[in-house]
């Protein structure tokens, strides 16, 4: 599983000029699934979300979640994070799972993450064409693989 975790003063998703989820001070988090990946990915991540100290303290050093900032998520499922580049021009998206497998890990993910956070996790909706909009506070952009726990 790979995700990329934006800091953001705002965050918007928005399918067919319908917001459908909002946040101000928080995290956009980027979810890709593949087929390979578990209930161990899903729980390692989202507790490393919910945890990672990416916000400013009273003397903005980061030292913060966003558990301790009252901050919100928005998750949105991304299968281009596992395009492959490596021949040609055109990305392959082989390692990306299908919805069918995706779907269910998604979900859970979005669960898991509510647990760790103790708050309702808003979404993008799983396969639509959506708009995300953010103001990258930092910017502080981190991206995590589970298959890679450096």
């Amino acid at each position: 599983m790979k995700t990329v975790i934006q800091r953001v003063s705002s965050a918007s998703v928005t399918i067919d000029s319908k917001t459908v989820a909002e946040i101000q001070t928080g995290l956009l988090v980027l979810v890709g699934i593949e087929d390979a990946d578990t209930q161990e990915d899903t729980n390692w991540l989202c507790q490393k979300i919910a945890n990672l100290r990416i916000f400013g303290d009273e003397n903005e050093v980061m030292n913060l979640s966003v558990k301790d900032k009252d901050g919100n998520i928005i998750v949105v499922s991304q299968f281009t994070l596992h395009a492959s580049t490596k021949k040609g021009n055109r990305p392959s998206y082989i390692k990306a799972a299908k919805p069918e497998v995706a779907i269910p890990i998604y979900e859970d993910f979005v669960l898991q993450l509510e647990k760790e956070l103790g708050k309702k996790v808003q979404t993008g909706v799983f396969g639509a064409d959506m708009k995300v909009s953010l103001v990258n506070d930092g910017p502080v952009t981190i991206i995590i693989d589970s298959k890679n726990k450096e």
